[in-house]
Formats: C-alpha cells, sequence, structure tokens
C-alpha cells in the first residue's frame, strides 16, 4: 500500500509544520550563535567588522554570551524555551537601549536584526522546540501533536 500522501494544501502544510518549526529553530539558533562567536572570538569578521568585544564589557560582551551559548542551545533543541526567552529579551533590551534612541522605526535606526531575533526567538519560546530536539531525545516525551489532549471531553447524560 502506498504512503499516505495529503491531497489537500492544508494537509500538506499541517504534516510540514514540524519540520518547518525544528529548521526555523535551527536556522534561527545557528545565526544567533554566529553573531556571538563573531563578537568573542573574532571570527566570520568579528565584532562590527572586526575584532573582538572586550571581556567582560557591558553590555556587549554578555550579550555575546547569550548570542553564542543561547544560540547554541536553541540550535541544538535543549533548554529551547527558557534560552529563546532569555535570547529574546536580550534582543528587546538591545533594541530599546542601542537602537531606539537613534530613531523611532527600526529601518530608521538600524535595529532590523534586533527586532527579527526578538519576535523569532519569542515565537520559539511559545511554539517549543519541535519534535527534532535534544530536549525531546532526553526525555523522551512524545510531540505535543501525537500526546493526549490535556482536557478530554465529558459526558452531559
Amino acid at each position: 500500500m502506498p504512503a499516505h500522501r495529503p491531497n489537500h494544501p492544508r494537509q500538506t502544510a499541517d504534516a510540514a509544520r514540524p519540520v518547518v518549526l525544528t529548521a526555523f529553530r535551527i536556522v534561527v539558533g545557528l545565526l544567533f550563535a554566529c553573531h556571538g562567536a563573531a563578537s568573542l572570538f573574532g571570527v566570520l569578521g568579528g565584532a562590527k567588522g572586526g575584532g573582538t568585544v572586550p571581556l567582560g564589557q557591558w553590555p556587549g560582551w554578555w550579550a555575546a554570551l547569550i548570542q553564542l551559548v543561547g544560540g547554541a542551545l536553541v540550535l541544538l533543541g535543549a533548554g529551547t524555551r527558557v534560552a529563546a526567552l532569555l535570547c529574546s529579551g536580550s534582543m528587546a533590551y538591545a533594541y530599546f537601549t542601542v537602537h531606539q534612541e537613534r530613531a523611532l522605526l527600526p529601518l530608521q535606526n538600524g535595529g532590523e536584526a534586533s527586532v527579527l531575533f526578538c519576535w523569532a526567538f519569542l515565537a520559539i519560546a511559545m511554539l517549543g522546540s519541535g519534535p527534532y530536539a535534544l530536549d525531546r531525545l532526553l526525555t523522551r516525551r512524545p510531540p505535543a501533536a501525537a500526546a493526549e489532549p490535556a482536557i478530554r471531553p465529558t459526558s452531559t447524560v
């Protein structure tokens, strides 16, 4: 018997959701970790086009550390919700303390990356890691879609 194929675009989208969520988490985590590595170690072009952020400097070094560690945790799907929430908050902080004072809108103040990372990590924190994550492997929990519903309908008869 051939494998079941969704015959409606909605079914196709629903079937792809776990893979897309996982891919989104991996890409966002990788990009964020690369920003941290660039700032901390001077790789990939370094901090702001060259060099590193001085050790312990507030807030740059700490932000880079959050980017590297938080991005790596999100990439791997380990402690995803907490790591993503911390990353989201750090980007909100960056936007309002660095970019917002230059101009009102992200396009005017150079804060597009901060805003996009902030909202992407907030989405990951709310949606979770997806089925293909280190968290799932370690806890052996079933994916959310396959889990039993928390509330079961009861009979009123």
